[in-house]
């Protein structure tokens, strides 16, 4: 992937580089600022209306934060993309709701956009987690990880959660088990080093993110 972003500020070196957190190092390396998918809409909006902006992994997030922001014509996509999100479909979901008609979808940005067009909220992670708080629906569909349905029901024990699809499952979020976690801590190992030139480019990245003012996001 590297050099292909390598490629695309080479095309286009008047852009500014714009980066999901949830990429390496090396690519955080190659980016002016990182965001997630709560705050990439205003990370975006930070910049001029006519500014150039090379939008890196995912092209579903990155289509999102166009539409929202008004610069189709000035976004340009590294055509990435989450299997998991990308899998969602428009038939499966609308199965679903029939048989729950007073379901509430909700919907992760990362979704394809025929999907975000059918959901009712569009919002990150941390925004499903909040959302069903403030609403008077008892029913949701969840178009993200189905790994987060279990801390939706934790938090909300009197409300139903249902998977948009039960294949959405993420075997790199898997990876990690408790035990793993639980071991790192105990032998402090494996150690990630990582070289300066990267570091010192990608902690930039990582900073200038993280100077937008913190209600904003």
């Amino acid at each position: 992937m590297l050099a292909q972003v390598d490629g695309l500020p080479a095309e286009h070196p008047d852009a500014v580089v714009v980066a999901y957190v949830n990429t390496s190092a090396d690519i955080k390396a190659e980016t002016d600022v990182c965001c997630t998918s709560a705050n990439a809409v205003q990370i975006v909006e930070r910049f001029p209306k006519d500014q150039k902006i090379i939008f890196v992994p995912d092209r579903n997030l990155g289509g999102y934060v166009a539409r929202q922001t008004g610069r189709e014509e000035t976004m340009i996509m590294w055509q990435g993309w989450c299997h998991v999100h990308d899998g969602f479909r428009v038939g499966e979901i609308e199965q679903i709701r029939a048989a729950n008609p007073a379901s509430v979808l909700m919907a992760h940005p990362e979704c394809r956009r025929e999907v975000l067009e059918i959901a009712d909220v569009v919002t990150s992670t941390s925004g499903m987690l909040r959302y069903p708080a403030g609403s008077d629906a008892t029913t949701f569909i969840v178009a993200t990880e189905t790994g987060l349905l279990y801390r939706l029901g934790l938090l909300y024990p009197d409300k139903k959660f249902i998977p948009a699809s039960r294949r959405a499952v993420c075997p790199n979020m898997k990876l990690t088990t408790l035990e793993d976690v639980r071991d790192a801590l105990v032998s402090l190992s494996p150690v990630i080093t990582v070289p300066d030139g990267v570091r010192v480019r990608a902690k930039a990245a990582l900073d200038a993110m993280l100077a937008i003012p913190r209600d904003a996001a």
